[in-house]
């Protein structure tokens, strides 16, 4: 499974980096799908809009539907880039902490998106994938902000909530971060449909690019 996800890990790199592939060539991302009752499925056209965005503008070659992915599956090991959102409660089993931990110190990278109220339960559920590891705030230097689009300042506001600054946290292996928490931000609704929450063109713009900052780090590091 890992040489697997490494082998899909230098397809990715390939893919990102240049263009005029055929379809049979692309690379898929996941969208975690969890247990605990938190709603998993918020913002249903954020990933399939961030897909339509990155494969425009950066000539990028995922298919254009992400696939529902469990913890403790395997499948996990077939994508290099897994999204994970929601408002609500979030438990991983022992075997799940232990398969997502296997994955990302195997290549693999977690996206978590706090979609507002996820904070609480999140937080616990990370320290159970590296009980060994910190998870510690990013600083704007770090290279998931200057990818494609340069955020001099870190994470865009794009939802006001409880009108805190955004912040970055993340995990390390090895010098790599496998795990990239984004809180007070909310860049999942910014990546929905403009109706959904009648965001302004520069605002999901602003949500797109540093959603578009990620995927491009998690397939080139």
């Amino acid at each position: 499974m890992q040489n697997r996800l490494k082998n899909i890990l230098v397809l990715a790199f390939v893919m990102i980096t240049c263009s005029g592939f055929t379809q049979d060539e692309t690379v898929k991302i996941g969208l975690l799908k969890y247990n605990g009752g938190g709603d998993w499925y918020a913002n249903p056209t954020s990933l399939p809009n961030l897909i339509e965005f990155c494969n425009q503008e950066l000539n990028t070659n995922i298919y254009k539907e992400p696939e529902t992915v469990e913890p403790g599956s395997p499948d996990i090991f077939n994508y290099p880039f897994i999204h994970m959102t929601g408002h609500g409660n979030v438990i991983f089993s022992d075997y799940e902490a232990e398969n997502l931990r296997r994955y990302l110190l195997s290549g693999g990278f977690l996206h978590i998106d706090d979609n507002y109220g996820m904070d609480e339960y999140i937080r616990p559920q990370i320290a159970r994938i590296f009980p060994d590891k910190e998870l510690v705030e990013i600083g704007f230097s770090h290279p998931v902000f200057h990818q494609e689009y340069a955020f001099k300042t870190g994470l865009p506001k794009i939802h006001q909530h409880d009108k805190k600054a955004p912040q970055g946290f993340g995990v390390f292996h090895d010098g790599r971060l496998v795990l990239f928490y984004t809180y007070e931000t909310d860049l999942g609704d910014g990546w929905e449909d403009q109706a959904v929450h009648n965001d302004s063109y520069e605002t999901r713009m602003k949500a797109l690019k540093m959603g578009a900052n990620v995927v491009t780090y998690a397939f080139t590091q």
